[in-house]
């Protein structure tokens, strides 16, 4: 491995390393070698390197496995974390479904156990040896593993006991990961942990990337959870972006990861890696090209983490005068498509009360609707878009409607996405929409447009059939949002207010230090009375700051260090002072015990 990637990895302290990597593990076709575009099997990544055969993954690079099992096994060990491999149970995720049959999974539970072997079998074993004939001799003492991918197909829920009931029966001992499909909600997400929860499983690989806005939201999202079912290992997450405002958002959310840390085993930052001259996603953590490496905003977010953990997580709680929340989501309703031609019927919409506000069958015209872009007319009873304009819409009702119902019928007719359905529009530039079949059919989102700018708030992995009728509901009640498509429940996602201040205490046992964890996400400085009850600490602690001069600022290679934290010492603390948690700011006070 390239050093200077390896030591960015390494300082940041992981607890487990989870490989080979999302849609790497689960997708490709199930022809041997030579063919090229076949799913990853992690018996072809060990043996000499020269011998080892590549592959076209899913992400469109040559892959040449000189970084196979064996060698996530070594790095793994090297900076002390747990081994925490994934592997194909049969099933293509990340929307590409070409299944194994029922009677075709046998050799591939085969090679999870001699996986299993590899790692933890001792040199008499068949597979053991291999590890041994490498350099290993040792056992890693693998403890992890994980079922699938993002799986959102009927196929994983048969495939999986295959797998699971094999490893319980050989290796008993063994942890088994399976996950909830791609987003933080809706109906798959829901199947998934069901799921998990009738299978026994240990714990729930969650993925999703959102806004910062749900973020900051979201901070007490696992409050609510189960306490005796499955553990929760957030395995892929990250706000959509790498500027400050998105690593004070990812702050703010790992304050409440560590509150919930009874319930939220494991969690990891995605993606990793970045080649500046190779972009197929952002964010990402560590950022490189040919000869040089920097580390995003979020990667300092992740260091202030990791550097300060603590053994325990202390009671703690924020009292402060009352904020004003945000106002009830209010305004008109539209209809929109994007590259896309679609036909509209049966709009209503329901105030909370029960009182109609509007209902269209358009058997009499659309004179209730302002069209603004794209072709719209009626046409057998129905209102269509029949251009292949992008953001194509039209809209009716007042900005000052709240608390309603949305209801359509919609079928698409032509062209490359599906839907959008407007509500709470007050202009142009500010409004919500529901993009059902959006980004080239492949994902649905709700999204805000405020001042201009757009953000995803929530998610889904539904896409658009053409020429289906479907009915689409949108329930809106104070700055709740609840979509159903087909009568089953989508999205259900509070627009909420930014906290005063987000925050977590920790205590490392064996110094008896208390670390203090506070974001302030808001636009002006918060004084806070810090108040420790029952705890011995010093009156001279190290503070942490993490602020930048603008909320958009992000490092890059010719400014790797434009926005890093500061750490210096701070007197006059102990176990009550007053602080000032600047604007836009991580902060973190360490005060010996």
């Amino acid at each position: 491995m390239r050093k200077d990637l390896a030591q960015s990895i390494a300082a940041l302290h992981p607890k487990f390393l989870r490989f080979p990597g999302g849609c790497v593990t689960n997708v490709g076709n199930y022809a041997p070698f030579p063919d090229r575009r076949r799913i990853y099997r992690w018996k072809e990544t060990v043996g000499p390197v020269e011998q080892r055969p590549t592959n076209f993954n899913f992400w469109g690079y040559n892959q040449s496995y000189g970084i196979g099992y064996f060698e996530y096994f070594q790095f793994a060990e090297d900076v002390g974390a747990e081994a925490l491999p994934v592997v194909s149970v049969g099933v293509n995720g990340c929307n590409e479904n070409r299944p194994l049959a029922e009677d075709q999974l046998a050799p591939w539970v085969q090679d999870t156990l001699d996986l299993i072997e590899f790692a933890n079998g001792s040199v008499k074993t068949q597979w053991g040896a291999v590890r041994a004939a490498m350099g290993h001799p040792k056992p890693f003492g693998l403890e992890y593993i994980g079922l699938g991918n993002e799986e959102i197909y009927p196929e994983f829920y048969r495939n999986y006991p295959h797998f699971a009931r094999a490893i319980e029966a050989a290796y008993p001992n063994i942890k088994i990961v399976t996950n909830s499909g791609q987003t933080s909600a809706g109906a798959i997400f829901d199947r998934g942990w069901e799921f998990a929860r009738e299978q026994g499983a240990d714990l729930v690989d969650e993925h999703y990337y959102n806004s910062p806005e749900w973020f900051l939201t979201n901070n007490h999202r696992y409050d609510g959870y189960d306490r005796t079912g499955p553990k929760v290992f957030l395995g892929e997450y990250a706000s959509r972006g790498n500027t400050f405002y998105n690593a004070l958002a990812e702050a703010s959310f790992l304050t409440g990861i560590e509150r919930n840390s009874d319930v939220v085993d494991l969690a990891s930052y995605a993606p990793l890696l970045a080649n500046v001259d190779y972009v197929d996603w952002t964010p990402d953590l560590i950022w490189f090209d040919n000869d040089q490496v920097y580390g995003s905003t979020s990667y300092y977010v992740q260091k202030l983490f990791a550097d300060n953990v603590g053994d325990a997580v202390l009671p703690s709680g924020y009292s402060g005068g009352s904020v004003p929340g945000p106002p009830d989501i209010a305004g008109g309703v539209g209809l929109a498509t994007w590259n896309t031609q679609a036909a509209y019927d049966d709009v209503k919409v329901t105030a909370a009360d029960g009182s109609v506000l509007l209902a269209d069958d358009f058997s009499a015209g659309a004179s209730a609707w302002t069209p603004q872009t794209g072709a719209w007319s009626v046409q057998d009873g129905a209102y269509v878009q029949t251009s292949g304009a992008t953001d194509a819409r039209t809209t009716a009702g007042s900005a000052d409607w709240s608390n309603y119902t949305l209801e359509a019928t919609a079928r698409k007719t032509g062209g490359a996405e599906g839907f959008l359905v407007m509500f709470g529009v007050q202009d142009t530039g500010n409004h919500y929409w529901w993009n059902l079949g959006g980004w080239g059919n492949t994902t649905s989102a709700i999204e805000k447009a405020a001042g201009g700018g757009k953000a995803t708030i929530a998610t889904s992995s539904h896409t658009i059939e053409t020429g289906r009728t479907y009915h689409l509901k949108i329930t809106v009640s104070g700055r709740k949002i609840t979509t159903y498509l087909d009568g089953v429940k989508v999205n259900d996602f509070v627009d909420g207010a930014v906290e005063p201040l987000y925050q977590v205490v920790t205590r490392d046992k064996r110094t008896g230090d208390v670390v203090l964890k506070v974001v302030n996400a808001r636009a002006t400085a918060a004084r806070a009375t810090v108040a420790l009850d029952g705890v011995r600490v010093h009156r001279t602690g190290t503070v942490t700051s993490y602020t930048a001069k603008s909320l958009t600022d992000t490092n890059s290679l010719t400014e790797p260090r434009k926005a890093v934290p500061v750490t210096y010492p701070q007197p006059g603390l102990g176990t009550r002072f007053e602080y000032d948690f600047p604007a836009y700011s991580v902060t973190f006070i360490r005060l010996p015990g």
